[in-house]
């Protein structure tokens, strides 16, 4: 529970919020069918899903912090939400509430160590962007300043003031939504949700602090340094610290803005294909990726240098993910399983990656998958929405079962891969509604499947050439043991076999014993009656195989 009451209060609305309309959804979605209303659920669902992005927008524009990035991530998703939801949230990508330059003012100076007006030949006080978490003003370096960097007009990223603490505050509030959600065994059972906001906690205190930004941005431009279809702002290292940030001024024409990009000659659709192939490079070429990528921090920038006529220009490096080898090469076969509709394929993929439950029917998931691919694959978002509905109840009906259990989780390191795959896919569609994913994962994974296949022949030939080496130096190996044989100098070291060895002769030796023993004690008893003498001399004499049966080899164990 946050201290100071303001932060109480803060926290006290999110979780009010989240539980009103979590009890709204349960009433209409599950109660209502239930009792035979779900066509009431159904004619007032358009108005609901409106009048929560409203309440929501408020919310978002009225507390900042963490509630505008989850609003410009619902508002991304043109995809798969309602347009009730992704247009009223659309204004969230531009319309967050400029703070007054006099308050950065203080904050800004003391980071520097200088006053503005000594760091900058000028700085315009008016911003040209307000983000949830900063806000940005153009500026200009000073001569020396810009001699050294090699340009002059710079943007000017200043964190806004007690960010962090309100941060604080909404990761709190996200862990108690989290508790709440792993009450509902449909949620429990795919997904630990403590364990995903401890990541996005992780990731949000990246963002706020702007070192690591700086850093993020110099790696991801050298992943991409010989690429001509990106552009990455440099970074002013000498005016940057941990709440400011200084970097190159990129500023062009903002990529979902379709009528500056025709005034320009630039095909939307164009733009779609080539934010996506990137998209993919990152996610499964470099392993490293942009996790942010709304319409607010990507830019179209013509450039006549360049065979295509402009470049994509990428900005606010602060929420960045990697792919760890082994995921990257599950996704790598989730891909080439899509692209090819192979069912089996996709199954096996899958379940390497950890995105299906143990407990999973691959059987029946492999069938229903196979059956997808035959009836919709190929097809994109625009021409899913002109299938007529009856084929897909017709499909939800042959797998009711396996459609109500839907065996899947999401591991940890899902949770930004599904981020930044839903912003591009949302993105694409905003720049071009017939965008077909198809036309940019098929040739994508065609790539991929190639470039296993060089890997996998590439490691064949050096297995043969080892092969090779080592059957070439068996024949001279095979004389030096023949000779050695020959010679009686062979050493066999096998310390294991020569205790079994060991123990056997253990064996035997009490088992003789215990033979004459018994051979000795029963001829005593023969001849004790006709020879009494000799047959007490015998049974006597019985007891030293005896005690060598009873004893014999115990000290070697």
């Amino acid at each position: 529970m946050p201290d100071t009451t303001v932060d109480r209060a803060r926290y006290r609305r999110i979780l009010r919020f989240a539980a009103w309309h979590f009890a709204v959804q349960w009433w209409y979605e599950i109660a209502l069918p239930v009792i035979g209303l779900r066509r009431v659920a159904e004619r007032t669902r358009p108005q609901r899903m409106r009048t929560f992005a409203q309440r929501f927008r408020g919310l978002a524009v009225d507390l900042g912090g963490l509630m505008i990035k989850l609003g410009q991530f619902m508002s991304s998703r043109l995809d798969v939400l309602p347009p009730e939801i992704t247009k009223e949230l659309e204004g969230l990508q531009d319309e967050v509430p400029a703070v007054p330059f006099e308050a950065l003012r203080a904050q800004a100076e003391a980071e520097l160590g200088v006053p503005l007006a000594a760091a900058f030949a000028t700085l315009d006080p008016v911003p040209i962007a307000a983000a949830s978490l900063g806000q940005v003003h153009r500026a200009r370096l000073r001569e020396d300043d810009a001699a050294a960097c090699g340009f002059a007009d710079v943007v000017v990223k200043v964190q806004r003031p007690g960010i962090g603490a309100i941060v604080d505050v909404d990761l709190a509030a996200l862990r108690r939504v989290a508790r709440w959600l792993m009450k509902v065994r449909g949620v429990r059972t795919r997904v630990d949700m403590p364990a995903l906001i401890e990541e996005f906690a992780h990731v949000s205190r990246e963002e706020v602090d702007y070192l690591h930004e700086a850093s993020a941005s110099e790696r991801f431009a050298d992943l991409f340094a010989d690429d001509a279809r990106v552009h990455v702002p440099r970074v002013v290292w000498e005016r940057t610290s941990r709440r400011v940030l200084v970097l190159e001024d990129v500023s062009a024409i903002k990529i979902t803005d379709h009528a500056a990009l025709r005034d320009a000659e630039i095909a939307p659709a164009a733009v779609a294909r080539v934010f996506a192939e990137v998209m993919l490079d990152q996610l499964f070429v470099h392993g490293y990726f942009h996790a942010d990528p709304h319409p607010g921090n990507l830019f179209v920038t013509p450039d006549a240098s360049v065979e295509q006529g402009w470049r994509l220009t990428i900005v606010d490096f602060g929420m960045m993910g990697e792919v760890p080898a082994n995921l990257r090469t599950a996704l790598r076969a989730l891909v080439i399983a899509v692209a090819s509709r192979d069912g089996a394929g996709l199954v096996k993929a899958m379940s390497t990656a950890g995105v299906l439950l143990p407990s999973a029917d691959t059987n029946e998931l492999e069938k229903a998958l196979t059956a997808l691919f035959g009836r919709f694959g190929g097809m994109g978002f625009a021409e899913l929405k002109e299938v007529d509905p009856r084929e897909f109840r017709a499909f939800a009906a042959e797998f009711g079962d396996l459609v109500l259990d839907l065996p899947f989780q999401m591991p940890e390191d899902f949770l930004l891969i599904i981020r930044a795959l839903s912003l591009t896919s949302g993105v694409s569609t905003a720049l071009d509604p017939a965008y077909n994913v198809w036309d940019t994962v098929e040739p994508y994974a065609q790539q991929l499947l190639r470039d296993e296949t060089r890997s996998f022949a590439a490691d064949a030939g050096r297995e043969a050439v080892d092969m090779v080496k080592f059957a070439w130096g068996l024949p001279r190996r095979l004389d030096g043991i023949l000779a050695q044989l020959e010679s009686g100098d062979l050493p066999v070291a096998a310390p294991r076999l020569e205790s079994i060895v060991q123990r056997l002769e253990r064996t035997a030796s009490r088992l003789v014993s215990g033979l004459i023993f018994a051979a000795v004690l029963l001829a005593g008893a023969l001849v004790h009656a006709a020879t009494p003498g000799l047959g007490t001399t015998l049974m006597a004499l019985s007891v030293i195989p005896l005690l060598v049966t009873v004893f014999g080899g115990r000290g070697g164990r």
